[in-house]
């Protein structure tokens, strides 16, 4: 089963986050050694989001932040392992999910061809 782990951290937090870049990449090296990594990626700055709606056939387009929230969604990660316990597991050794982030789990919808 694959599962998308959101990975979101609060902005202008009290606490700066404690990992490193090096936690994040054996976090990577870790999932591929386990063969449970599909793909991933950070998100660039919010500063560069653009949001489209449409209502009544036209499209409106917005650009940069404009939404006051308690957490930006800074990544992702998509891993397929057996059930939502492992994925539970894996998103636990998120370093994002420590500081005052968190990792949201979901699962992803399976559509027969």
């Amino acid at each position: 089963m694959k599962y998308m782990l959101l990975i979101y951290t609060a902005p202008g937090s009290a606490t700066e986050p404690q990992c490193t870049i090096e936690e994040w990449e054996q976090f990577g090296k870790d999932m591929k050694d386990a063969g449970v990594w599909v793909s991933g990626d950070a998100l660039a700055d919010l500063t560069s989001r653009t949001t489209v709606r449409v209502s009544g056939g036209e499209r409106t387009v917005t650009d940069g932040p404009f939404a006051e929230t308690r957490e930006i969604l800074g990544g992702y990660e998509v891993i397929d392992v057996p059930d939502l316990d492992v994925a539970l597991d894996w998103a636990a050794r998120c370093p994002g999910a420590r500081d005052g982030g968190s990792v949201e789990v979901r699962p992803l919808a399976e559509y027969e061809n």
